[in-house]
């Protein structure tokens, strides 16, 4: 069932769109596009092309193909700025493209907000033409929204299993993207206990049913995390407004 529920907050709006899969897009209230980890042509949960997508920065978690595999067409059309872990923004500074590396623990303003990197635990291996000389870390982002005017704090957690790091986001965090597949990533269990950790108001499952190797019941795993965050079931396609604080 698709869900989009805004907070009951005055004024500026952000839209969080769940493309499918892994893959996010948010339209911030002042104009912005930033696409998270583009996996569009292989995607089965998704009709959407590179042409059907904007983008002013593209955040990339990691380098398996579904998570960057079509990040060099989207670049190509759009000329957006990498947003990545150093060896993946110097991958793409080599191919001609602009980027703006990171490291786990490092924070860069950016004029729609600010970007954290934050850590996760999941596989290194680059998925792109001559990526094999560029292995590196998976990560992900906390989105800061508050020199938009939203003030929403978005996580985006990328694959990754449950780690004791994610206590150190509680009071960083207002929406949680967290994987719920397992076999690849945490599964449904492990990300009740990481909300636990982190305490968001809102919490959007990703990476599940896109194969039957990792279907869910994302209904069960709302139920599992109760009271502690509203949990919202996009389909793919589906938004939430994310509305500004007073």
């Amino acid at each position: 069932m698709f869900l989009s529920s805004p907070f009951i907050l005055p004024e500026t709006m952000t839209k969080l769109t769940f493309v499918g899969h892994a893959t996010f897009t948010v339209s911030t209230d002042d104009g912005t596009k930033l696409v998270v980890d583009p996996f569009l042509s292989d995607n089965p949960q998704t009709d959407l092309s590179v042409a059907d997508m904007e983008a002013d920065y593209v955040l990339l978690t990691h380098g398996h193909h579904d998570h960057v595999g079509d990040v060099l067409p989207l670049l190509e059309r759009t000329r957006a700025k990498v947003i990545a872990t150093y060896e993946l923004a110097s991958y793409m500074e080599g191919r001609g493209f602009q980027a703006s590396p990171h490291h786990i623990g490092g924070a860069v303003h950016y004029p729609f907000g600010t970007v954290k990197m934050v850590a996760a635990l999941h596989g290194g291996k680059v998925d792109l033409p001559g990526g094999e000389a560029f292995s590196t870390i998976p990560c992900g982002f906390v989105v800061d929204l508050s020199a938009g005017g939203s003030g929403r704090r978005i996580y985006f957690a990328g694959d990754t299993g449950l780690t004791m790091e994610m206590r150190l986001l509680r009071g960083m965090v207002d929406v949680a993207t967290l994987p719920i597949g397992d076999r690849f990533t945490m599964g449904p269990e492990d990300a009740v206990r990481a909300v636990e950790f982190i305490r968001p108001e809102v919490v959007i499952p990703f990476h599940y049913d896109s194969w039957p190797e990792i279907e869910q019941d994302p209904e069960a795993f709302r139920e599992a995390v109760g009271n502690l965050a509203r949990v919202e079931i996009l389909e793919p396609g589906g938004s939430l407004e994310l509305l500004g604080r007073p």
